[in-house]
């Protein structure tokens, strides 16, 4: 049984560069709740183009909540209103008929917006290109069981392995700080044996290459956790943080030849 279908004002984010910023209100009639969310702005493009305009601009890819790249803000919430679901994950069902939507790309100054609602996430690749690397030999599938690793660090590894890297924690935080996605980053690698190599030197890369991207300081609101799809916690914060202080110490003694006490 098909659900019934929806008529909407859309309050979209246009901006062109060398053009004027503005929002742009569109109607949209017939939208049937069952569609996604994306499949709603398809809607809303192929209407725009049958009139001769612009279609919006917008990021997508696999529509399936994994890759990450289904960035917007809708009325005022990174990737909308609905508990962990990306912006593709997220149907219509959950608006009401008559709505005015608001859709903005994500705010802040490390994501400048390239058109419409398409950001530039490259800051996100420079941190991850800092140190998201191993250098042991890790070999095949097979090989690599010879690494027992204990239950309780895999599921750890596992669960800031499915930070997708969207960016909603930079989106929803004041300061624009990327401190949950860099911890989950360095928690991934550094809780596995294979990551242990170079942990103190992949902690100190990443968090310098974050600060040099301009993100903000993190000031412990949360909103960040509030807004992340995958449900990634400020737990790999404060990870990163004791694995951030750890290497500073390290360092410090190594680039001044000095002594810890107890002589190591």
């Amino acid at each position: 049984m098909s659900g019934k279908n929806l008529n909407l004002t859309l309050r979209v984010w246009r901006q062109t560069p060398g053009q004027a910023d503005k929002f742009e209100d569109h109607q949209v009639s017939n939208v049937s709740e069952d569609s996604s969310f994306l499949e709603m702005m398809d809607i809303l493009n192929e209407q725009i183009v049958a009139q001769g305009g612009e279609p919006v601009a917008f990021d997508s890819d696999c529509r399936e909540g994994i890759c990450g790249m289904c960035s917007m803000t809708i009325n005022g919430m990174p990737h909308g209103p609905v508990p962990g679901v990306t912006t593709c994950q997220l149907h219509m069902r959950n608006f009401k008929d008559g709505e005015t939507i608001t859709i903005e790309p994500w705010r802040a100054r490390p994501f400048p917006v390239m058109k419409d609602l398409v950001v530039d996430r490259a800051a996100f690749d420079s941190i991850i290109q800092a140190g998201g690397f191993i250098s042991v030999r890790t070999g095949s599938a097979i090989d690599a069981n010879i690494h027992p690793i204990a239950k309780d660090i895999a599921d750890r590894a596992m669960d800031a392995a499915e930070c997708i890297g969207c960016g909603a924690c930079v989106a929803a935080c004041k300061n624009s700080s990327a401190m949950l996605f860099v911890g989950a980053k360095v928690s991934q690698l550094n809780s596995l044996p294979q990551g242990k190599p170079e942990k103190d030197r992949r902690t100190l890369a990443m968090v310098k290459a974050m600060d040099e991207s301009k993100f903000g300081a993190c000031t412990n609101y949360g909103e960040c956790q509030a807004a992340c799809p995958k449900g990634i916690t400020l737990d790999f914060i404060a990870q990163m943080n004791r694995d951030y202080a750890v290497a500073k110490v390290k360092d410090f003694f190594k680039s001044t030849g000095k002594k810890r006490a107890g002589g190591d």
